[in-house]
């Protein structure tokens, strides 16, 4: 794995787990961004609250509702859980969650 599959690797792991962290959370996500006035106030809000990057609340916000079902948490976690072993090991980066 070169330098920029690695940076890539790496970029995806920190969203796919603030997804599964705002899924396991997910009752006090939807009243966080339901109280909030704007997406600016709910992005640092969840930042705040899920102790997560910029990038990862806008993909918590990007998320439709059905994608909060366990089969998709449970692929989500899957799916980090995979780079997490690609990125430790120092292997080849393939296809990833197919």
């Amino acid at each position: 794995m070169d330098g920029e599959q690695r940076r890539h690797a790496e970029y995806n792991l920190r969203i796919q787990d603030g997804l599964v962290k705002a899924m396991d959370r997910r009752e006090e996500v939807f009243q966080l961004v339901e109280d909030s006035e704007n997406r600016d106030e709910a992005i640092r809000r969840l930042m705040e609250l899920l102790e997560l990057g910029e990038m990862s609340c806008r993909a918590v916000l990007a998320l439709q509702i059905g994608k909060f079902t366990g089969e998709q948490r449970g692929e989500l976690a899957a799916q980090a859980e995979e780079l997490r072993s690609i990125l430790s090991s120092g292997g080849e980066c393939g296809a990833i969650g197919s």
